[in-house]
């Protein structure tokens, strides 16, 4: 929509991990590395962990890129929300082997027998675990002991575990220790710093067709308020600048100024920041305590109200019909 205005021939910030706009900072070159290094030198586990949307999927993809025509077989797994038996049937169907209807105890036997097969002709499989801090212990366990099958020279299966920072923490777990014996290498992405904020805009820009207008539509302020709002948080980024290109040619405007980084950030709640839930447990256990004191209080005042008022009632009737006879009734 917006891409003939500003003189671009693709837009700049969509939000599908596309290898082509990788942002090479220290942090990804470096974790890219492992990944590559692991799967080539059969190092078995390794694990690759960051924050939400700071580019853990786009990463895999790049590593997918450069092993495609490598003779690397892969099966990729993005949903972590299975069982141990319906996780074993999809790696199986994912490598081309046939999975419906077999029990555990076949398809452990048909990848083992693909996995050595592949192994005796110097060919590599990789199993790509993606959302993995979503798996289950069992499921975990259940990769673990897949790793069982090795050669002298190295693993059979090069398996990729990539996760939130709980995945850290499931496998910290007293459970899943032999696994983490296992981590041959370990890969941490982290938000972006300023200057890697600014260098990712600026890039995606230039390889969008803005070349050296890419400092005038995003100016330096506007760019320092896009980093406070984002955290350095590649998505969250790629979320504020898409939509301050599609306001900014609502209004017709050659550059995005900050006013508008503001208003995408308050149409989109970024700066809401949502409570922990047990501060937000707490601090309702604290509102219904003082709701409960008033109403207790309340209850106190009211009958030494009442307490205070009885006397006087009992009396009134007595007065009032003191003159009356035993038997006269009453109108």
């Amino acid at each position: 929509m917006y891409k003939a205005f500003f003189k671009l021939r693709r837009n700049p910030f969509e939000l599908t991990p596309d290898p082509s706009f990788l942002f090479p900072t220290r942090r990804h070159n470096e974790a890219l590395a492992a990944l590559y290094y692991g799967v080539r030198r059969r190092k078995g586990f390794v694990v690759l962990t960051g924050e939400v949307g700071t580019g853990k999927t786009l990463l895999v993809r790049c590593l997918l890129q450069l092993l495609k025509g490598s003779n690397v077989a892969f099966a990729y797994s993005f949903n972590s929300r299975l069982s141990p038996l319906e996780f074993l049937q999809y790696v199986t169907g994912d490598f081309g082997l046939p999975a419906a209807g077999k029990n555990k105890s076949e398809l452990l036997l048909q990848l083992g027998s693909f996995l050595v097969g592949r192994y005796q002709q110097k060919l590599t499989t990789v199993l790509v675990a993606d959302e993995a801090h979503h798996l289950s212990e069992e499921v975990l366990e259940e990769i673990r002991l897949l790793t069982n099958l090795e050669a002298p020279q190295g693993k059979l299966l090069q398996i990729l575990l990539v996760g939130q920072p709980e995945l850290d923490e499931k496998l910290d777990s007293t459970e899943l220790r032999q696994l983490k014996q296992r981590i041959e290498l370990r890969a941490q992405l982290l938000p972006l710093d300023f200057e890697e904020t600014r260098g990712y805009i600026l890039r995606r820009l230039q390889l969008s067709g803005a070349e050296s207008q890419a400092n005038v539509l995003f100016p330096y302020e506007t760019i320092a308020i896009v980093y406070r709002i984002s955290r350095g948080i590649p998505r969250l980024i790629n979320t504020i600048c898409e939509n301050a290109l599609v306001s900014a040619y609502a209004e017709q405007l050659q550059s995005v100024p900050p006013e508008i980084i503001q208003e995408v950030a308050s149409d989109f709640r970024l700066n809401v920041v949502a409570k922990p839930r047990a501060e937000e447990a707490s601090g309702k256990d604290r509102k219904d305590e003082t709701e409960l004191w008033h109403a207790v209080k309340t209850l106190v005042e009211l009958h030494n109200q009442l307490q205070s008022v009885r006397p006087s009632q009992e009396q009134v009737p007595l007065q009032a019909f003191s003159g009356i006879r035993k038997h006269e009734p009453i109108v």
